[in-house]
């Protein structure tokens, strides 16, 4: 960098390329190096905001923060106009960094000739996303013809004299493909992967320290991996993003996390839908307890010892969930397991459908939106919900919500449909065992 003069120093932050698709704000601070730093779809143009900015800010690197104002990619013309207006501030450099994620480390690859970029970092990047170039359903939406032709990084846009360094998730099968085409044009780049994260790296490796060392640190996969290890450690996001992502393919490593890890999340960590999910993966492959599930935070409530079983065509029980709140079906070894948490519904002939909780007796009432709760026998039905029925007939039951019967699968998934048929018949355990 040339001698800079202490008038630079005291520039504001402030607005130096403008047009309808990208925001560049220069920051001015101390640091020999100039960063340039691309926003991505969520962290697009707002005010004088930059990617990273209180990262970047701890370690009073000087910054052009690049951020689009639309979902356009960086469109090239925008870059090259944006090129020549800002040189008065690269000719300060000789030392460029650039730093993105996503869209954002598209454009770091993608410029670095352009703003000759000595290291790009950049967080699961696209090689393009023109439907010609690659098929990926999360962003061909956004590829425009007018903004966006020739738009794949190629070989003229990258160097051996540059230092690349990609972080991604080698099990997401659509950005390996993204990586599989760059890792083609350059096949010096240093990777660094992030199992089971999916397309999130830059919110599970969320660090100032780590970024630090991405933008200055001679690279060192043993040492890179050894700060990505420390910051996921400390990361809640991280832990949602391979518990999601381990639900499909390893469920009996969820048991391991819990088990060998020391977190807490909050109870608004996961959605409903989430929560029934990882519920019932942890309920198929171990004994779950109050701990695993405060870990989650996931709140119980302690029901007594279960009873007698109404078994689906798959001989799995029938049960009211009081964590999910939700009507399941389960398999009973894992019903005798997790007995706290999953309660037989009790087959007593026709009428309304109960449970026993703690000695007391609730309905299981429902709206129109499938949505279960229950209440004291002895409380009005709040606005909207009404009860559960059951009803016998000659060898079987039937649970019914208004018109809908509830109908179960072999996965033990329960939902109330108009169909009816063997699906929506229960069994006692007697009655089953004399068929």
């Amino acid at each position: 960098m040339t001698q800079q003069g202490t008038e630079q120093t005291l520039v504001e932050k402030q607005i130096i390329f403008e047009d309808e698709q990208i925001r560049v704000i220069f920051q001015p601070g101390s640091s020999s190096e100039l960063i340039f730093s691309f926003g991505d779809l969520i962290t697009r143009a707002k005010g004088l905001s930059i990617n990273a900015e209180k990262s970047l800010q701890k370690y009073d690197f000087n910054v052009i923060g690049v951020m689009p104002k639309q979902k356009s990619w960086f469109p090239a013309a925008s870059m090259q106009n944006m090129f020549a207006e800002i040189q008065h501030i690269l000719e300060q450099f000789t030392v460029r960094i650039a730093y993105g994620g996503s869209m954002g480390g598209y454009a770091a690859i993608k410029y670095a000739k352009l703003f000759d970029f000595q290291r790009v970092v950049s967080m699961v990047p696209q090689y393009s996303i023109d439907p010609e170039d690659i098929v990926d359903t999360r962003y061909g939406m956004f590829f425009q013809p007018s903004l966006n032709a020739n738009m794949r990084i190629q070989a003229d846009d990258v160097s051996n004299e540059r230092e690349y360094i990609v972080v991604y998730d080698p099990y997401c099968p659509e950005d390996r493909a993204h990586f599989e085409k760059l890792q083609a044009l350059i096949p010096h780049v240093h990777v660094l992967h992030l199992p089971f994260t999916g397309h999130d790296a830059i919110a599970v490796l969320a660090s100032s320290e780590l970024l630090n060392d991405f933008l200055r640190h001679t690279f060192d996969a043993q040492y890179f991996y050894q700060k990505m290890r420390k910051v996921k450690k400390n990361s809640k996001f991280y832990y949602r993003k391979v518990i999601e992502n381990l639900l499909s393919r390893h469920r009996i490593a969820l048991g391991q996390i819990l088990k060998n890890n020391h977190f807490q999340l909050d109870p608004q960590f996961f959605d409903a839908k989430q929560k029934q999910t990882l519920l019932r993966a942890l309920f198929n492959n171990k004994q779950v307890s109050e701990q695993d599930l405060n870990k989650l935070g996931i709140n119980t409530f302690m029901p007594q010892e279960s009873r007698s079983l109404l078994l689906d065509q798959y001989a799995h029980g029938l049960v009211f969930n009081v964590i999910s709140q939700k009507i399941e079906c389960y398999a009973a070894g894992v019903i005798e397991l997790n007995h706290k948490f999953l309660i037989p519904l009790q087959a007593k002939g026709t009428g309304l459908v109960y449970v026993y909780l703690q000695d007391e007796r609730y309905m299981v009432v429902m709206n129109d939106r499938q949505v279960m709760k229950l209440i004291s026998a002895q409380e009005d039905l709040p606005s909207g919900m009404h009860p559960v029925l059951m009803q016998k007939y000659a060898g079987y039951y039937t649970v019914n919500y208004k018109q809908l019967l509830l109908s179960s699968d072999e996965y033990g998934q329960a939902v109330f449909t108009e169909q009816s048929g063997s699906q929506c018949q229960f069994v006692t355990e007697l009655e089953d065992s004399q068929i």
